[in-house]
C-alpha cells in the first residue's frame, strides 16, 4: 500500500470513528431525553391530578353506616360486628402529652413535614404495585385514609391519599389534623377514636390520660387486636412493651418528656374488656379467631375495621354443636365452681380439622367470650407436654437415626426405660423422672410410646438431634417463637408453649400422610369487589408418607394398649396422645381418625391468668390426658362421626425388626408393679371392650423397680422436694434446668 493510500485509509478510519461517537452519543442523548421526557408526564400528570383531585366534602360514610358479618360454612349468620363506639372530642379535651405520645409513635416529623413523606410514599406505592404491603404514611395521610377514603391497598388510593393530604395540610391546622386522626384511628375492643380507647382500655376520660396510658394506647395502633393485653399472647405482649418503650423514647428526644420522668415511669397495665353485645358463647372467640387469620393473611387492621366485610367461616354448624355438647357432658356437668376452686380454675379448649382440606370445622374457646376473652383454642402460654413426643419420633424415623450404640430407631428399637437415668450425648445434664418414678428397664420405642415413658424421648430426642427436633416440629405446624422452645433435651416433654389449634396443625399432617397441614377458619372474605386471597391449607410435603404413616401407627398403640385405652372403641379407628404438663397445669388429648383431627387442652388459670395445677379439679386428684381431655374428644367424636362406617387408615408403614432382649429376673411381671394406667371410663357410645392387641407384634411391656439398696443421686438429677400435690414428681438437673413434665395416664 502507498503512502497516498494509506492516508486516505487513516482518513476513511477516521470519518466512521468520528461517525461512531455521534451515532453512540445521539443514542445516549434519546435516552437522556426519555428519562426527561418521562419526568416531565410525571409532574404534569401529578399536576393535572392535583387540579381534580379534590379535597372531599365530609368523611366517607361507608366507614360507619355497615357492619362485618361472620357466617357459619352454610351461609347461616353467626354474629355481626358493626356498632361504632366513637365519641368526638376536640383537640382541647385531649392533653398535650397525649397528643405529643402519638405523634413520637407515628410521625417525629409531623409539625414540620408537608402532611406526607415523600421517601416513604415511594416505598409504599413500589410495594403496593408488587402485592406488597409497606408503610410509609404520615399522620395525615393515615387521617385522609380513615375520614375520607377507604382501606383498600391500591395504588389509585394511594395517589388520592397523597395530594388529599398535600391539600389537607394547606387547609387544616396541625392541630385540627391530629384531631381527626386520633378521632377516626380504630384502637381494638369495638373503640373507635381516643376517647372510646380512654374508656375501653382505663375506663376514664381522654382528658385524664397519662403519659403512660396515652403511649400505650399510641403503641396499640400498630396492631390492636393482638396488642390488647387481655388476650395477648407472651411474643405480643413483649412487642407492644418494647413498642410502649420506643413511643416514650421518642418524647425524650424529642424533648417532650425529661429523661428523670422517663426513668420513673412503669407500664400501665389496662382493665379487662366489657363484654360486646351478640359475641356471648363461642361466637366472639370465632370473630376475633378469623381477624387474627385474616391480618395474619395481609388484610390490613384498620381496613378490618373499616366494616362492610362478609366473612364465612369453615365451621360446620352440626359439629360446632357436637362438640360444644362434648365439653358438657364429658366436663362442665362434673364440676361445681361455686364450691370447688379448681374446677372455676379449669379451662378447656379444642379444635377439630379436616385433614383433607384444612378446614377449620369446629372450635371451643372457653365457657363464653364475654366471661373469658382468652381463646383457649388458639391460645400458646401452656405447654403440650407428652403429645410432642410423635415430633421427637416423626424426626428420628425421618432421619434414619441411631442410637447411642449405633441402633436404627423403629418402633421396636429397645431402650433403657429406667426412671432419671441421665441422658447419653447432650452437653446439657438432663435426666427426668418417668411419670411415677417407674423403672421401665429395656422397652420398646412402641411400649415407651404406649406408656409415656419421659427417660426414652429424652433420650431419643438426643440421638435425632435437638435442632432438627424442633425443626421438624416447626414444620409440621409448630410455632418456632412460642415461648420456651429451646434446643435441649428438656424440649422432647413438651415443655416449649403451644396452643390446641397448633397441636391440631402437627397431627393433622402426620393423619395427611405427612403433606403439611395449616388449619384455617376463614372459608372466604370479600368487600364489595375486594376479595381476599387467603393462603392454601395444604402445604408441601414435610416428612416422608412412611414416617407420617408409622408414627400413626404407633399412636394407634397408645390408645389400644397405652395411656388413652380408656377410650379404646370397636366402633371408630383412631390413633392418640396424651399429654400432662409440670405440676398439672395442662392436660391434654390429641387424636385423629381417617376423618377427623382433634386436638383437647385443659388448662389450669388463676386470678390474673397466673397458671396454677388442676389438681382436684371435679373433686379428684391428679388430671391427666387420659381423664378429661379424652373423654372429650371420645364424646365429640362419637357425636360428629355417628352413623359414618369406621373408615380404615390406609398407611405404609416401616419395617420394624422383632426385639430381642430378655428382661432381668427382677423385672418379672410378679415382681413389679404395673405402669400406671388411667381409670376405665365409659363414655356413651363407645362401649367397653377387651384389650385389642396393641399395633404391631410386640413382647408385654417391662416394668423394674428399684433395687432396696439404690446408689444415691448422681449430681446431675437432684430431685425437688416433694409437697406440691401434683403427682409429676418433677427433677431438677444440677445447672438448675427444670426436667419438665411428668406425663401418665
Amino acid at each position: 500500500m502507498g503512502r497516498a493510500d494509506y492516508r486516505r485509509a487513516q482518513q476513511q478510519w477516521a470519518r466512521e470513528e468520528r461517525g461512531g461517537f455521534f451515532r453512540r452519543l445521539f443514542s445516549l442523548k434519546k435516552v437522556l431525553g426519555t428519562f426527561v421526557l418521562l419526568g416531565a408526564l410525571a409532574v404534569g400528570s401529578f399536576f393535572v391530578l392535583y387540579l381534580l383531585v379534590d379535597v372531599p366534602d365530609g368523611g366517607n360514610p361507608e366507614a360507619t353506616a355497615q357492619s362485618n358479618a361472620f357466617t357459619f360454612s352454610d351461609g347461616a349468620l353467626i354474629a355481626r360486628e358493626g356498632d361504632f363506639n366513637r365519641e368526638l372530642v376536640p383537640i382541647s379535651r385531649i392533653p398535650k402529652d397525649t397528643q405529643y405520645a402519638f405523634v413520637a409513635a407515628e410521625n417525629k416529623s409531623f409539625y414540620q413535614d408537608p402532611g406526607v413523606d415523600v421517601k416513604g410514599l415511594t416505598r409504599a406505592l413500589v410495594s403496593t404495585a408488587m402485592g406488597k404491603k409497606q408503610g410509609g404514611s404520615t399522620i395525615t395521610q393515615q387521617y385522609v385514609k380513615n375520614y375520607f377514603l377507604s382501606q383498600e391497598q391500591t395504588v389509585t388510593r394511594k395517589a388520592k391519599e397523597l395530594i388529599i393530604a398535600l391539600k389537607v395540610d394547606q387547609q387544616q391546622s396541625k392541630d385540627e389534623i391530629l384531631a381527626g386522626y386520633m378521632n377516626t384511628s380504630y384502637f381494638g375492643r369495638g373503640a373507635y377514636g381516643i376517647q372510646a380507647a380512654a374508656k375501653a382500655y382505663y375506663d376514664t376520660d381522654v382528658d385524664d390520660l397519662t403519659v403512660e396510658q396515652s403511649a400505650y394506647l399510641a403503641a396499640l395502633l400498630q396492631a390492636p387486636s393482638q396488642y390488647d393485653l387481655a388476650v395477648a399472647s407472651p411474643k405480643a405482649r413483649q412487642l407492644v412493651t418494647d413498642r410502649w418503650h420506643f413511643v416514650l423514647d421518642n418524647m425524650v428526644e424529642m424533648k417532650w418528656l425529661s429523661p428523670v420522668e422517663r426513668r420513673e415511669m412503669a407500664f400501665p397495665e389496662p382493665g379487662k374488656p366489657e363484654p360486646n353485645p351478640g359475641l356471648e358463647g363461642q361466637a366472639g372467640y370465632f370473630v376475633e379467631a378469623a381477624k387474627a387469620e385474616l391480618i395474619a393473611a395481609g388484610v390490613d387492621e384498620q381496613e378490618l375495621a373499616a366494616r362492610g366485610w362478609t366473612i364465612e367461616l369453615n365451621i360446620d354448624k352440626k359439629k360446632q354443636r357436637d362438640l360444644e355438647k362434648a365439653v358438657k357432658a364429658a366436663l362442665l356437668d362434673d364440676l361445681d365452681p361455686e364450691q370447688r376452686e379448681t374446677d372455676a380454675q379449669a379451662q378447656p379448649g379444642a379444635v377439630s380439622v379436616d385433614p383433607e382440606t384444612g378446614a377449620v370445622v369446629a372450635m371451643y374457646g372457653g365457657r363464653s367470650y364475654v366471661e373469658h376473652f382468652i381463646n383457649n383454642a388458639t391460645r400458646q402460654d401452656y405447654q403440650p407436654a407428652s403429645t410432642f413426643k410423635p415430633v421427637v419420633l416423626a424426626t428420628a424415623f425421618e432421619t434414619a437415626a441411631d442410637t447411642q450404640d449405633g441402633q436404627p430407631i423403629t418402633p421396636n428399637t429397645v431402650y433403657d426405660g429406667t426412671s432419671e437415668r441421665p441422658v447419653e450425648g447432650s452437653d446439657t445434664p438432663f435426666a427426668p423422672p418417668n411419670q411415677g418414678d417407674v423403672d421401665y428397664g429395656p422397652i420398646t420405642v412402641q411400649q415407651a410410646m404406649n406408656n409415656s415413658v419421659n427417660s426414652v424421648f429424652a433420650q431419643m430426642a438426643v440421638d435425632a438431634g435437638l435442632e432438627r427436633t424442633k425443626q421438624t416440629g416447626i414444620e409440621l405446624g409448630m410455632k418456632g417463637d412460642a415461648s420456651g422452645f429451646d434446643v435441649k433435651p428438656a424440649m422432647s416433654l413438651g415443655v416449649m408453649g403451644a396452643s390446641p389449634l397448633d397441636m391440631a396443625a402437627v397431627y393433622a399432617t402426620l393423619a395427611n400422610h405427612g403433606e403439611q397441614v395449616k388449619p384455617r377458619l376463614v372459608k372466604s372474605a370479600k368487600r364489595g369487589d375486594r376479595v381476599v386471597e387467603l393462603p392454601d391449607p395444604i402445604g408441601e410435603q414435610m416428612i416422608e408418607r412412611q414416617t407420617a404413616d408409622t408414627v400413626t401407627s404407633v399412636l394407634r398403640g397408645v390408645v389400644n394398649d397405652g395411656t388413652a385405652k380408656g377410650i379404646r372403641s370397636d366402633t371408630l379407628n383412631f390413633a392418640g396422645k396424651t399429654g400432662t404438663s409440670d405440676d398439672n397445669k395442662s392436660a391434654w388429648f390429641a387424636g385423629y381418625t381417617p376423618d377427623l383431627v382433634t386436638t383437647v387442652g385443659l388448662f389450669g388459670e388463676g386470678e390474673g391468668g397466673k397458671q396454677v395445677s388442676l389438681q382436684g379439679t371435679g373433686g379428684g386428684g391428679r388430671v391427666n390426658g387420659g381423664g378429661y381431655p379424652a373423654q372429650i374428644w371420645a364424646e365429640y367424636n362419637r357425636l360428629a362421626l355417628s352413623g359414618k362406617p369406621a373408615a380404615q387408615f390406609d398407611l405404609d408403614v416401616m419395617e420394624a425388626p422383632e426385639p430381642s432382649f430378655s428382661p432381668s429376673p427382677s423385672a418379672s411381671e410378679s415382681e413389679t408393679p404395673e405402669s400406671p394406667e388411667p381409670p376405665q371410663t365409659t363414655v356413651p357410645g363407645l362401649p367397653e371392650t377387651s384389650t385389642p392387641p396393641p399395633a404391631g407384634t410386640l413382647p408385654p411391656p417391662v416394668t423394674t423397680s428399684p433395687p432396696p439398696d439404690t446408689a444415691p443421686p448422681s449430681a446431675s438429677t437432684l430431685p425437688v422436694p416433694p409437697g406440691d400435690g401434683t403427682g409429676d414428681g418433677g427433677a431438677r438437673t444440677a445447672a438448675g434446668t427444670d426436667t419438665g413434665p411428668g406425663d401418665g395416664p
